[in-house]
């Protein structure tokens, strides 16, 4: 299998690693993550230009990569600068709407989204637990289209964004993957709720409410035969983008960490120079590059035709990333001393973007009991 990077993939990467190191300094993240938007208009309208989204959408829909590969490279690079501007929404959204039922009716959507039109995928719910197929959001026909009730929770720059994509149950008990559909509501839709609310790492996120909102027909996008299947992909090509995102953290916690060891001085000395200190940096180092094949892994298999074997390269690299993206932020904290605890440093930043991580679209215990199941079912046959 040949991971070499393609030179349109390469110079996507040198592009906006060059882009973020220039223009977005830990300040300028800190004043976005404040701000009402939560994310800087300027530097996501930047990085729109730059092609990172469009890098993540098919060629089927008119975007530019879309692989496994191109989602890697370009969330590597926003792990490595912290970006938090709404990347993840643009992926989630663009790959569920590219496998719906008629992708062509939602090419006017996409074009908008590549031109940087904020979007948001409204899926958890408060009692899911992880669980991706919870749905207690329950949609009815109606003589004008279609009417929604439920209440959606932690959704990522939900009260910025310019419309939702919305999982409700036609049918069904409230964990069946069975009975499911989706549906896009525009931000002007009448009787919406929402709730916005800073995250502890950055950006934004919404609760939002549907309480009896009324939908045009035109809005379902994938009905009971391939909703399950479209809201799966778009599941999967997000725990792809974290764990990538998380690797970009890691690399950059791991090198500012191994700069500071070389530069403090004790006893006359750098504290680097120390075998205990040096130890605990091999470790960290081993669990990086573990980290890194296990995304790369993951990467490879996302087009795997079999959905089980996609799906345990995914659950083990977001496992991988919760045990030793978590592992190396706690260390990293530790080696640094009482400084890795202060606002100031960028470190403590990475630190606790990488803890947050692992509890997005499932913790490491959710996906250790996924990769198991799916590991018998695949030893089974």
């Amino acid at each position: 299998m040949d991971f070499t990077l393609s030179d349109d993939q390469r110079m996507l990467a040198d592009t906006l690693g060059r882009y973020l190191a220039e223009r977005y300094p830990i300040a300028r993240r800190h004043a976005a993550a404040v701000s009402p938007l939560g994310y800087d208009a300027e530097v996501w309208a930047a990085l729109v230009e730059l092609g990172a989204v469009a890098a993540l959408l098919p060629p089927e829909v008119d975007g530019l990569g879309g692989g496994g590969v191109d989602i890697m490279v370009v969330f590597e690079q926003a792990g490595r600068a912290l970006v938090q501007e709404p990347l993840l929404g643009a992926l989630m959204v663009g790959q569920t709407l590219a496998r719906a039922e008629q992708p062509a009716r939602w090419r006017p959507l996409l074009q908008r989204l590549q031109e940087g039109a904020v979007v948001a995928l409204a899926h958890g719910e408060p009692d899911a637990h992880h669980e991706p197929w919870h749905v207690a959001t329950v949609a009815q026909r109606d003589p004008g289209g279609w009417v929604l009730d439920g209440h959606k929770a932690v959704v990522p720059f939900g009260a910025q964004a310019a419309g939702w994509l919305v999982s409700a149950r036609l049918s069904g008990a409230v964990r069946d993957p069975a009975g499911l559909a989706l549906f896009w509501v525009p931000r002007e839709t009448p009787g919406v709720r929402l709730r916005d609310v800073r995250r502890v790492d950055g950006g934004r996120a919404a609760e939002l409410w549907l309480p009896a909102v009324q939908l045009g027909p035109e809005a379902l996008v994938a009905g009971p035969a391939h909703a399950a299947e479209a809201l799966a992909w778009g599941l999967d090509v997000g725990t792809l983008a974290l764990c990538a995102e998380a690797l970009g953290a890691m690399e950059v916690a791991f090198e500012q960490t191994r700069q500071y060891l070389q530069t403090r001085r004790q006893f006359g000395r750098p504290i680097g120079s120390f075998q205990a200190l040096q130890h605990r940096m091999v470790d960290l180092w081993m669990a990086l590059e573990q980290t890194r094949s296990a995304v790369i892994n993951a990467a490879a298999a996302l087009e795997e035709p079999d959905v089980r074997v996609r799906g345990r390269a995914l659950a083990a690299a977001k496992v991988t990333v919760g045990r030793h993206g978590t592992h190396l932020a706690e260390e990293a904290i530790q080696l640094h001393g009482g400084i890795g605890m202060t606002w100031e440093l960028p470190l403590a930043h990475y630190a606790k973007r990488l803890v947050l991580i692992d509890h997005e679209l499932g913790d490491e215990d959710h996906h250790l009991a996924r990769y198991i199941a799916l590991s018998r079912a695949l030893e089974a046959e």
